[in-house]
């Protein structure tokens, strides 16, 4: 299977870049350049998420669970505005 790793945010900063993978302790890992890091606005100590996409694995900056449940909640803060109004007084 081809893995390859497309950033959703930065595709066309990463597209024609070459990643190395390094040897760290027992572990393996990638550098990203600055730009990458720049455009996904995280650095040391940020998470990453990897998901399953049709080409490959996607790697974004946001939890992909967390957003389809904030999505869900805005939809219901959407229809039933006039009752979190009421609930809020």
């Amino acid at each position: 299977m081809r893995i390859a790793v497309c950033i959703d945010c930065c595709y066309n900063a990463c597209m024609n870049k070459t990643l190395k993978i390094t040897k760290i302790g027992n572990s393996a890992g990638i550098i990203l350049p600055k730009e990458v890091l720049a455009r996904l606005r995280v650095g040391p100590g940020d998470a990453l998420y990897l998901t399953e996409a049709p080409d490959g694995v996607r790697m974004t900056a946001v939890d992909p669970d967390f957003a389809a449940k904030m999505d869900v909640a805005e939809d219901i803060m959407r229809e039933d505005r006039d009752i979190l109004r009421e609930l809020a007084r």
